[in-house]
């Protein structure tokens, strides 16, 4: 059989009627308001309970300034910590109102202010003791470890916390891999449990009164229920309820790969075009470790397929899979989906493997003939993934599919190849689409494209809030 027969077949395949689901209602904007104000009431209840607790009359000498500044530090730091657990915690509630690429900036910032007071309080606090004892700042810091009940662990977790936080800076992440990155990051996990005893047993504001006690139980346990219920229990249970396993895998083109996964855990899956899962893939080493792949085709309740580009160790593997491997899911996650859409026209615009949500999207979105432009950026014309189910889709659906094809601007931020320099990248884009403001736009790539193409539709006119994208960038 030719190659281009089997290009035809898949073709074919992917035009086939498929059983879809009702589409998926967008999500209410204040789903996202009111969890962002739950945040900020979490912080206002941490400052007036160190108010209540005395903490504003403690100003009064220097010491006592000292001290009682770095306590307030400490507690909004431990806050802002088990905050930021909670934003990647996988709530269905929170990641559906934010989505995965706002909630990992949002859990970025809150993770870096959480860690710049944890070292203010660690400083004040010893700054503080230190001016009304004889023992001096290293003698304090050295009573303080020694001799403090759950000090030891405390600093243990500070110290694995740094570790988390060097390596999420962004010149440190660019020189790890996904892999070494993903398991280092577990440490905050480790950071977090560790600082407990000390808040128990030396925090006085943390059981000074009943309240906040209760408080700070509260949401020390409503954030390891988050982690345990939702990162742990609900993929335990649906995989050992309903297994799913993997139905078929294949070569899509050099160094990419689709597999195909089946069963009826499957059918409990809410899962939307545009979508992810976090995949785990039980065959043997390695099978711990999550990666999170874009479904590439519409799901029909029965399968679900991905396609991926071997850029790790994690995505190599998929080229080695055996069609009964066990595999463990959790989502489906990111809001880039039909349930987020405003507008009846749609422009999809995908960049080398992103292609492969949009691909999904095309095939699931309800639309008329015209409704829907794709355009696909590749390099070259055999790095074009799916480009024949795109193209066979586009022709069944009434869609348009254009290629933008060639080597990228040199010098320039933008989304066009070389060969358009002489156009603005909003000038390129109202080319293509001349009612580009009327449309909502889903973008997907790698984060220098996306940011170059969501420049280009907010000065083409497109609205900010009808832009819709998804980074996998860790």
């Amino acid at each position: 059989m030719t190659t281009s027969t089997v290009r035809a077949q898949r073709a074919t395949t992917a035009t086939s009627p498929r059983r879809r689901r009702a589409p998926l209602a967008p999500v209410p904007r204040w789903w996202r308001d009111a969890t962002a104000a739950a945040g900020w009431a979490v912080i206002l209840a941490v400052v007036a309970l160190w108010v209540a607790g005395g903490g504003v009359q403690d100003l009064t000498t220097w010491g006592g300034f000292l001290t009682s500044t770095g306590r307030v530090a400490g507690l909004v730091a431990s806050a802002l910590l088990l905050l930021q657990v909670i934003l990647m915690a996988r709530v269905p509630w929170v990641e559906q109102a934010w989505g995965q690429d706002e909630l990992a900036r949002v859990h970025r910032l809150v993770g870096f202010t959480s860690f710049t007071l944890l070292m203010a309080h660690i400083v004040l606090i010893t700054l503080g003791y230190a001016a009304s004892s004889a023992l001096g700042i290293w003698g304090t810091t050295w009573d303080f470890v020694v001799n403090y009940p759950g000090m030891l662990l405390a600093f243990a977790g500070t110290a694995a916390l740094v570790v988390v936080v060097v390596t999420s800076v962004k010149r440190a992440r660019r020189r790890l891999r996904y892999e070494s990155w993903h398991l280092l990051h577990l440490y905050a996990y480790l950071g977090a449990g560790l600082v407990l005893p000390h808040q128990l047993w030396t925090g006085a504001q943390f059981l000074d009164s009943t309240a906040a006690t209760v408080f700070w139980w509260g949401l020390w346990g409503t954030t390891a229920a988050a982690v345990l219920v939702f990162r742990v229990g609900v993929p335990v249970w649906r995989s050992l309820r309903s297994p799913i396993r993997v139905l078929d895998v294949r070569e899509e083109a050099p160094g990419v790969t689709t597999v195909t996964v089946g069963g009826d855990g499957v059918r409990a899956l809410p899962a939307r075009a545009g979508q992810f899962f976090q995949w785990r893939f039980l065959d043997g080493p390695g099978w711990s470790r999550a990666n999170p792949y874009s479904i590439s085709a519409a799901p029909d309740g029965r399968t679900l397929r991905l396609t991926a580009a071997h850029v790790g160790d994690g995505s190599a593997r998929l080229a080695s899979l055996r069609p009964g491997t066990r595999v463990l899911l959790e989502g489906p996650y990111g809001r880039l989906h039909g349930g987020v859409r405003a507008h009846r026209k749609v422009l999809l615009m995908g960049s080398g493997i992103g292609i492969t949500p949009l691909r999904a999207l095309l095939e699931e979105l309800p639309q008329r003939p015209g409704d829907v432009t794709v355009v696909h950026r590749v390099r070259s014309q055999a790095e074009a993934v799916l480009a024949d189910e795109l193209q066979a889709l586009a022709t069944a659906r009434g869609a348009r599919y254009v290629q933008v094809e060639g080597r990228r601007i040199p010098g320039r931020a933008s989304w066009l190849p070389r060969q358009a320099a002489h156009l603005s990248d909003a000038q390129a884009l109202r080319e293509i689409v001349p009612d580009v403001a009327e449309h909502d736009v889903y973008v997907c790539g790698n984060d220098a494209w996306m940011d170059a193409v969501h420049a280009a539709a907010l000065e083409a006119g497109v609205a900010r809030d009808a832009v819709h994208l998804e980074r996998f960038a860790y």
